[in-house]
């Protein structure tokens, strides 16, 4: 591939990451359907033959990061704040379920459009269910891809309002916590557990001193 062509293909990737990040921090829509959008306002109809150019993930992040330092400087700092401390009260209530924060309250890119996503690991999900009834929680059941990619079957995901606040939670099998905080040195974690969460908290009240 020529330089040229090279350098084309990496800007037009970052157009189109800036431009979905956009789309993510103003109106809450998921990274794939984001990106697909953001793909088809800049090629048109050639979008569909192009997926090979849509920004990863990792790339989204950085730039719905950047969005909310530019743009949502003086407010998204607390909603982060706010979302993280729900997101502890509700695993320190299902704390006997090995209970892990992930996604955008985890990685720093939740504003005001983003709910709280959790992972459990227990030997049961109707186990997880029927504690939740008893604490007279209104779940709604639905599905999730599980987090080591389509090769596995979807787990069952468990949604409620904690604090006005949506929580989904994953419900994987106690087994698959072995591999869960597998990650490459310098990557960001994937899922944090309750100690872990409390310290990061505790180091966001630390860097706003």
């Amino acid at each position: 591939m020529m330089a040229n062509q090279y350098d084309d293909i990496v800007q037009l990737r970052a157009r189109i990451a800036t431009l979905a990040a956009r789309m993510v921090a103003q109106d809450g829509a998921d990274y794939a359907t984001a990106k697909r959008k953001a793909a088809f306002q800049l090629l048109g109809e050639q979008a569909n033959a192009k997926r090979d150019l849509l920004p990863d993930d990792v790339q989204i992040d950085e730039e719905v990061r950047q969005y909310h330092a530019l743009f949502n400087a003086d407010t998204q700092p607390a909603r982060l704040r706010h979302l993280r401390t729900v997101a502890l009260e509700v695993m320190e209530l299902l704390a006997d379920f090995n209970p892990f924060l992930t996604g955008a309250v985890l990685n720093g890119t939740a504003g005001e459009h983003d709910d709280i996503r959790l992972q459990l690991f227990a030997d049961s999900a109707k186990e997880v269910q029927i504690y939740l009834l008893n604490k007279n929680v209104d779940i709604e059941i639905s599905e999730s891809d599980h987090f080591k990619g389509a090769r596995h079957d979807p787990v069952e995901t468990v949604s409620f309002l904690y604090r006005q606040e949506g929580v989904h939670v994953e419900l994987y099998e106690h087994h698959d916590l072995r591999g869960a905080k597998k990650q490459r040195s310098g990557d960001r974690p994937a899922r944090v557990d309750i100690a872990e969460l409390r310290a990061l908290l505790i180091s966001d009240t630390s860097s706003e001193q």
